[in-house]
């Protein structure tokens, strides 16, 4: 049970947000987009000469590329828009800036190709 503090601050907040319906929807729109704009994280492992799966993605989203091989790679785009160096081992992330086809490839082992389809 709410004690009377409570609840008369219960009372005060609600008719402060009725009465000023913008900051209501400022503040629901801030809660809403906050949840739905949530970037989703993913993996591509590089590992025998291959890149693993390609996740399907969303602007916004992290690519993780992860060079699980001997070999120095790389993840070029064949469109230039990004180009990562991946030595032996080691791991870099890019976040997905555009939605569209991106066709990519390892700049040191050209038959090593891959696409990313990225949804709006």
């Amino acid at each position: 049970m709410l004690s009377i503090s409570h609840q008369w601050a219960s009372r005060l907040a609600v008719r402060w947000f009725t009465r000023n319906p913008v900051t209501l929807a400022v503040c629901w729109l801030a809660i809403g987009n906050s949840v739905s704009a949530m970037a989703a994280e993913h993996v591509i492992i590089i590992a025998r000469m291959q890149f693993g799966t390609v996740p399907a993605l969303r602007v916004g989203d992290v690519i993780t590329w992860r060079n699980d091989d001997i070999f120095r790679h790389t993840a070029t785009a064949r469109d230039k828009s990004f180009d990562i160096d991946l030595p032996p081992k080691s791991e870099r992330s890019m976040t997905v800036k555009q939605a569209g086809e991106a066709e990519f490839y390892c700049s040191f082992h050209p038959m090593m190709v891959g696409r990313l389809d990225v949804h709006p």
